[in-house]
């Protein structure tokens, strides 16, 4: 049985910000239309979703991932969080929606200022703790043309947004990144790990790292394990500098699973 809040936490670099070592990520709690899964899933009632989060938060977990394009993950958890907002660190995303059953990404200052008041809205809080850009592969294009960190910094200096910085994808992107923001999102795994160096230098640069796909969305089984999570975690923390691994679920036991496994891998 695990002990209440024995998961790890982490500095987010240097933004002051402490995250718990695993991530709970949101996807699933509002979208399951074009998702990367192995099967296909039903989205959760509110109860499941707050026992949920209850049962995250008991397993130590204060790190929750969403994002615009994740259909009404912002909405739910806005309404479902209620007076325990405080309790989370929110990281929600800028760029990105999700339409019609497309993705449409949108850069501009004034889409960018404009999503952020709709997630303070959706959430139901004036501030949100992390806000990354959600990038369509164009990293380089999205930084220099868009100029989007002087708009977030912008939202950072007026106390909206705590910290920012981008999920990248590419490895150009997140080493540019880690030059002009707070935080990167990479991803990395056994079976990927093309963007080691962006962790490497983000260690050096004392910037937070934020870790999705550990688990290759359920597709790590085409590396020989006996557990593949353990063993993908193992991988992931044995690079210094990674903050936070987002980790999506509806499974109460998956969960749980996870987080000893997490222990396991950081003992």
């Amino acid at each position: 049985m695990l002990k209440k809040n024995l998961l790890k936490k982490n500095l987010l670099g240097a933004t002051g910000i402490e995250v718990s070592a695993i991530g709970l990520g949101s996807v699933k709690f509002g979208r399951n239309q074009q998702v990367n899964y192995p099967q296909a899933f039903a989205l959760p009632t509110d109860n499941e979703i707050v026992d949920l989060l209850a049962h995250a938060r008991a397993l130590g977990i204060n790190l929750l991932d969403t994002a615009p394009a994740y259909g009404t993950s912002e909405e739910r958890l806005g309404r479902l969080l209620g007076k325990t907002r405080a309790d989370w660190v929110i990281c929600t995303k800028v760029g990105e929606e999700f339409i019609d059953g497309k993705s449409a990404f949108d850069f501009s200052k004034t889409a960018t200022v404009a999503s952020i008041e709709r997630s303070l809205r959706r959430l139901g809080t004036d501030y949100l703790d992390i806000v990354l850009v959600h990038s369509n592969g164009e990293d380089k294009k999205i930084i220099e043309a868009d100029e989007i960190f002087a708009t977030l910094s912008s939202l950072k200096a007026a106390g909206k947004i705590r910290a920012y910085g981008m999920s990248t994808k590419t490895v150009e992107g997140g080493l540019l990144t880690l030059e002009l923001a707070d935080i990167v999102m990479v991803m990395h795994n056994p079976v990927y790990t093309d963007e080691q160096a962006v962790i490497e230098y983000a260690h050096k640069k004392n910037k937070g790292v934020l870790i999705k796909k550990a688990l290759a969305s359920g597709h790590l089984n085409k590396i020989p394990s006996k557990d593949p999570v353990l063993d993908a975690l193992k991988f992931i923390f044995q690079a210094p500098g990674v903050s936070s691994v987002i980790m999506g679920t509806l499974n109460p036991s998956h969960l749980t699973r996870n987080i000893e496994c997490a222990r396991l891998a950081l003992s």
